[in-house]
């Protein structure tokens, strides 16, 4: 079992700056992806940005050029640098890895979530 614990969410304003953390433990040989998503109420759950083996990222349109992933193999640990906020940035920002297992298998795990809140 792996372990996502996500910190970092707060309520901010239009304009502000948020960095997001996501700390990984448990039963790992090595993580393949690791990447957030966002849900808004009433939304479907929307890719923000993806960083896997190697550094190559991928964000979603919407967040390009304001949101920065960066990830520490070292700690397990994925970050979400989030600048120039606004309304529509609100949601749950949840953490998801691909993870190979000790097993050599891979799995896929999700964090319990963080709430970012962006006030106008």
């Amino acid at each position: 079992q792996v372990q996502l614990v996500e910190s970092g969410g707060a309520l901010v304003q239009a304009g502000g700056s948020l960095r997001l953390s996501c700390a990984a433990s448990g039963n790992i040989f090595k993580i393949n992806v690791m990447d957030w998503y966002r849900q808004a109420p009433g939304k479907q759950r929307e890719l923000v940005a993806r960083i896997i083996t190697g550094g190559t990222t991928n964000y979603a349109d919407s967040v390009k050029g304001r949101f920065t992933i960066s990830r520490d193999n070292a700690k397990n640990t994925v970050y979400l640098q989030m600048n120039s906020l606004n309304v529509e940035d609100t949601a749950v920002y949840l953490c998801h890895a691909e993870v190979m297992a000790l097993d050599r298998f891979t799995y896929s795990f999700w964090g319990q979530g963080t709430q970012v809140t962006v006030s106008s």
